[in-house]
């Protein structure tokens, strides 16, 4: 069984460090603190897809260090708010908006999204997730949360980047499970999910290639500066994070694990 790997403290205890952001940026083509499979692209089409505007009020599951929820209101002058279980990603994160004047519009709390969401009913105009919900053993449950505190036609988007699409060996399991507890669905399952819950699908986008492409960069990235990446992490974790990302590479690269992105809509009553 490989050892469990220390990503998430890493990259949010070590954010503000140079050689974690030239790794962002050489990952993804620019820094919002990522640890996540998003594309630039598919960043700048979420506040579109969600219809965002200045009365708008929007809720971000698996916030991280806050830079894209902070992108987020900047770009259309929206309320934000985040949460994240990482204790040192939401002080980060609130440290980022204190510092750029915007936390009047944004703040970030620590929560633990698989339990009851402490949010008034039909709260946000929006919620949104990137490569989140694969940690939440209870979907349906999260589901039903999300449409609680969705206002009437409110919408959601997600990505699920652990949707099986072949054979996949246990060594393979426990490598793409090294970083934390995951939950891997099979084809079909959050449509399943979510219309239970009440919601109504708007899209479903395969983005399994660019995720595969991110892997291999980040794998790169972080392989052009062994040395100075382990004198931060240690070589076990910089090596047990290198195997992992090889493995999301090959697992996607070959379609055995998929990537969806999903926008819903929540039902109006009796529809």
């Amino acid at each position: 069984m490989p050892a469990k790997v220390d990503l998430y403290n890493h990259a949010y205890g070590n954010y503000e460090r140079d050689i974690y952001r030239e790794i962002r940026v050489e990952t993804y083509g620019e820094d919002l603190g990522q640890t996540s499979w998003v594309t630039t692209q598919e960043s700048d089409d979420i506040p579109r897809l969600l219809e965002l505007g200045r009365q708008s009020k929007v809720l971000e599951i698996g916030c991280g260090s806050g830079r894209y929820a902070l992108r987020v209101a900047e770009a259309t002058g929206c309320q934000v708010v985040g949460v994240d279980v990482n204790p040192l990603g939401i002080a980060n994160a609130n440290a980022l908006a204190q510092m750029r004047g915007l936390s009047e519009r944004v703040r970030f709390e620590e929560c633990d999204v698989s339990s009851k969401l402490a949010f008034a009913e039909e709260e946000f105009d929006a919620v949104f997730a990137n490569d989140v919900l694969c940690h939440i053993p209870e979907r349906l449950g999260l589901f039903a949360e999300i449409i609680r505190i969705l206002k009437a036609a409110g919408q959601f988007l997600f990505s699920d980047a652990l949707v099986i699409g072949g054979l996949i060996s246990s060594e393979e399991l426990a490598i793409r499970s090294s970083i934390g507890k995951y939950v891997f669905s099979p084809a079909g399952e959050n449509e399943r999910l979510l219309m239970a819950a009440g919601f109504g699908i708007t899209g479903v986008t395969d983005t399994s290639a660019d995720a595969a492409k991110i892997a291999k960069r980040w794998y790169d990235a972080r392989k052009a500066r062994k040395a100075a990446v382990i004198a931060i992490e240690g070589e076990p974790d910089f090596s047990g994070l290198q195997k992992f990302l090889a493995c999301v590479y090959q697992l996607t690269l070959e379609r055995r694990l998929l990537r969806f992105v999903y926008l819903v809509q929540k039902k109006n009553q009796g529809s």
